[in-house]
């Protein structure tokens, strides 16, 4: 099971971690997906379980840094510089073989964490 949890309501600039705890087998493939009000699920960033290669979307490049603790099970996203058009509902997701950047690739989603980011 996933469970992430940190969302909240912050102000553009501002800063927020999501965590997701994970129970069971890990996959290979940890991701985040986010998606807003009237718009499809998009990714955000993926990391392998093991290597801990990250993947990220041009759209959150250099601002949001996805990283995992294997002892605790959890994955992170810290978001930095947030900016209006982050605010989603973000969902955290796991599949076996390479970081996909489609949420159709993904089999395991937990619940949502809604994050809004006030201008």
């Amino acid at each position: 099971q996933l469970q992430a949890s940190g969302g909240g309501l912050v102000q553009a600039g501002d800063s927020l971690r999501l965590s997701c705890a994970t129970s069971g087998r890990t996959n290979y493939v940890m991701g985040w997906f986010r998606q807003a009000p009237r718009k499809q699920r998009e990714f955000v960033a993926g990391i392998t379980w093991n290597w801990g290669t990250t993947v990220y979307a041009d759209s959150v490049k250099g601002r949001f840094i996805i990283s995992r603790d294997k002892a605790k099970r959890v994955v992170y996203l810290q978001m930095n510089s947030l900016k209006a058009e982050d605010t989603a509902v973000y969902y955290c997701t796991t599949r076996s073989g390479d970081i996909g950047t489609k949420s159709t690739e993904y089999s395991y989603w937990g619940q949502g964490t809604l994050v809004t980011v006030s201008s």
